[in-house]
């Protein structure tokens, strides 16, 4: 799958201008966002970008304030380029080490996880993503069920295989992120992903303990029922891919209709992960 890349600069460059726009191509699709020192990325397929509709829907925000944008197509083939020239390795907290399969190997970290990112979206680099793998260090995994998902690289499902879990399965939409889960699962030598491709309705009608959704805020209001009908009763689900004000709310109050109880959160530049259990 192809994609496109909109790099965004604010004029003055304000972090709250840079968090209004990327709500609102959160909002139109844009599924991926990262932090440069001028402004912002922002990534969608091609396959869902509309310029007309993106203008439209920036309307308001250039009778606030200055911003432009540049277009760049990136073609999958092009995409572990794109990474080796960007990608440095992470580390949560002093117990998880994610690198990819060219940097060199951190025997003093308990947790190591292996990416290729190829065309997939999720190296850990992004906040929702670093908060989320944070959250699981505290969770209990051992032989716990989970599902995934918007799995991306497979990197959060990766890590409940080497925190204990014992039964994963790991959705996403995009083929090519259906795809990077497996061959990540074998870099990591974690055997027990199912990776499915699709969406909400590739659910398996199962029971999980523990559910993973770091996605977007009007993606996870649109699943939200299918997640608490899979999800045990006092089983735990984290969110995340939205910001705290104004998306922890409306997301709070999706959860309850569905007997999804707001436990905490965590922050990180506006973005949030957040525990709930049911």
């Amino acid at each position: 799958m192809d994609y496109y890349e909109l790099l965004f600069t604010t004029h003055p460059a304000e972090d709250y201008q840079e968090d209004l726009l990327i709500d609102e191509l959160a909002g139109i699709g844009f599924d991926t966002f990262e932090e440069i020192e001028s402004g912002f990325k922002a990534y969608i397929p091609a396959t869902e970008f509309n310029q007309q509709e993106l203008d439209e829907h920036l309307k308001t925000y250039r009778a606030m304030f200055s911003f432009n944008y540049e277009i760049n197509l990136i073609l999958q083939k092009n995409w572990n380029e794109v990474w080796e020239s960007n990608f440095e390795p992470i580390q949560i907290r002093d117990r998880v080490y994610v690198r990819a399969t060219f940097h060199p190997y951190r025997p003093e970290f308990p947790y190591e996880i292996v990416i290729d990112p190829k065309m997939a979206f999720g190296t850990g680099h992004h906040e929702t993503t670093s908060m989320m793998m944070d959250l699981m260090l505290d969770a209990d995994l051992s032989s716990k069920k989970v599902l995934d998902m918007g799995c991306g690289t497979g990197i959060l499902a990766i890590l409940t295989g080497k925190l204990g879990a014992t039964d994963i399965t790991a959705i996403d939409y995009d083929p090519v992120c259906y795809e990077s889960t497996i061959e990540n699962s074998a870099l990591n030598n974690i055997d027990i992903i199912k990776a499915l491709c699709g969406s909400k309705e590739a659910i398996p009608d199962q029971q999980y303990d523990i559910i993973l959704a770091n996605i977007n805020r009007n993606i996870l209001l649109d699943q939200m029922k299918r997640y608490s009908e899979v999800l045990k009763p006092g089983g735990e689900i984290y969110f995340s891919g939205f910001y705290e004000s104004p998306d922890l709310h409306i997301i709070r109050e999706e959860a309850a209709k569905y007997s999804l109880k707001y436990v905490s959160h965590k922050k990180t530049k506006d973005w949030v992960a957040a525990k709930f259990i049911k």
